[in-house]
């Protein structure tokens, strides 16, 4: 798998189709509900870059500058962002993105993005920009297996897509992991550098020549919600905490436990549901 080669199409990433329904009617009102239209937008990884893509673009003469949604939506009219939700497609079969369950998907990015606010709040680190590592950090994941599934799948027959040791098992075998087509990505959308090394170096943060704090934020969040999507019980938790990432951040385990802004014992929503239920407060 040659990573330009992948890049040289990206894919178009399916969206949540109630987050596009509820988009499209509120953005056929005379006056949108800018609130609600954030809320919508912070929902969905596939329409959050959509959107941060056209904000970065040279048409703002902003380039690498907007990290965030609210941001990204003070610059956009109403008529493009209808647009832009109008074109979105949409993620509504099992085959959208063969071998990943969008559902599974679209809950562990939306609560990775919600744990990697918390924590850069903690370290007083940029919020929004947090936010967005946290939403479309895994983004690389679906490219990688839309771009070349059969091998996608094999890999999935050792490891499940959000196994803590994806990422590794990606680069042994790619050459590359989720992460750096993540990176490749927002390096093309022409978001700001901190979130593009964020993406980049979300696995082993200190790879990089100067350690990116916000890398670190996102190994952490990303840390916690696979550890409970995989089930890990309390001294599983413990034993796989990534404490030489933490550590650097004056973060341990239990400060990052206790910044923990999900409900976890509340039943699993579908997607949807959840965005609506748990995810509508993002407001930066």
């Amino acid at each position: 798998m040659d990573l330009n080669a992948l890049l040289a199409s990206p894919p178009a990433f399916p969206s949540l189709p109630r987050a596009v329904a509820l988009l499209m009617a509120e953005l056929a009102q005379d006056e949108p509900n800018l609130r609600r239209v954030n809320q919508f937008f912070a929902t969905d990884p596939a329409l959050a870059a959509r959107l941060l893509c056209l904000a970065n673009s040279d048409e703002f003469g902003a380039p690498r500058r907007v990290a965030g949604v609210p941001e990204a939506l003070a610059l956009a009219d109403t008529g493009q962002l209808r647009q832009l939700v109008a074109s979105a497609p949409l993620g509504t079969t099992s085959r959208s993105v063969p071998g990943i369950n969008l559902q599974q998907f679209w809950r562990y990015s939306l609560h990775t993005a919600k744990l990697a606010r918390s924590l850069a709040g903690h370290v007083h680190h940029n919020q929004a920009a947090a936010y967005t590592a946290g939403l479309l950090h895994g983004l690389g994941e679906l490219v990688i297996h839309l771009g070349d599934p059969e091998r996608a799948q094999s890999l999935n027959t050792l490891v499940a897509p959000l196994d803590m040791r994806r990422a590794k098992l990606e680069a042994r075998i790619f050459g590359f992991s989720y992460g750096r087509v993540s990176g490749a990505l927002a390096r093309r959308w022409q978001l700001p550098e901190a979130v593009v090394d964020a993406l980049n170096y979300q696995d082993a943060p200190f790879e990089n020549n100067a350690y990116e704090p916000l890398a670190g934020i996102l190994h952490l969040a990303a840390w916690r919600v696979r550890a409970r999507e995989a089930g890990l019980d309390e001294r599983e938790v413990a034993v796989s905490f990534p404490d030489q990432v933490g550590l650097p951040l004056g973060l341990d385990i239990d400060m990052v436990l206790r910044q923990d802004p999900i409900d976890w014992t509340a039943p699993k929503l579908e997607p949807d549901a959840e965005a609506e239920a748990a995810g509508l407060d993002y407001l930066v």
